[in-house]
């Protein structure tokens, strides 16, 4: 394929992933068109189903993505937050960094709301899991090497502490009462460092 043939192809598939990211995001994906994902792309439809097999593989593209950027900007703030005092800092300034995006309108439509729908509760935990999990063992682990949870206790933890940031982010999707990023963040820390 010629060179400007490959660029060609790729801002085409930039231009549908971008439009649809924008369309599950302020429609979700129920209202999210095809017709309407690819009039937004200035394409086709047989261009979208050149780049992407289905609605839902496309979906699962910005699923993941919105994870990946999120997981990058999460782990940027650990190690930038990182804190010879305070052992606890790295995963806190992870952590912060997570209901920043839990807050978004993207990522709560996207990954929250819709990403359960399509997918399926257990194949979204599953690939949740799979994103997430790596990171919360990380900081848990290092806490254990602080002596400051114990060595057993690394991986059920692990598993209890994502499952809790994301039930966090499930009730600001929700909008509960008396529920913001900040209110979240601050039960979430007392949490952490209260563990043992």
């Amino acid at each position: 394929m010629p060179k400007r043939t490959q660029e060609q192809a790729g801002e085409t598939r930039r231009a549908i992933f971008d439009a649809a990211r924008q369309q599950f995001e302020t429609e979700g994906y129920a209202g999210a068109s095809i017709a309407s994902i690819v009039a937004a792309a200035g394409t086709t439809k047989g261009a979208l189903f050149h780049h992407f097999a289905s609605k839902e593989a496309l979906f699962l593209e910005v699923w993941k993505s919105l994870q990946l950027k999120m997981d990058l900007e999460a782990r940027a703030a650990a190690a930038v937050g990182r804190s010879k005092e305070d052992p606890y800092a790295a995963m806190l300034a992870g952590t912060r960094a997570y209901f920043k995006w839990a807050a978004t309108p993207a990522y709560q439509q996207i990954v929250l709301i819709d990403g359960r729908a399509v997918m399926g509760l257990a194949r979204w935990q599953e690939n949740d899991d799979r994103l997430g999990r790596n990171n919360v063992e990380q900081g848990v682990r290092y806490l254990a090497r602080k002596g400051l949870i114990s060595e057993e206790g690394v991986v059920p933890l692990s598993v209890m502490l994502l499952n809790a940031l994301n039930g966090a982010g499930f009730a600001l999707t929700r909008k509960d009462p008396g529920i913001t990023a900040d209110t979240l963040f601050d039960a979430f820390e007392k949490l952490l460092r209260g563990l043992r």
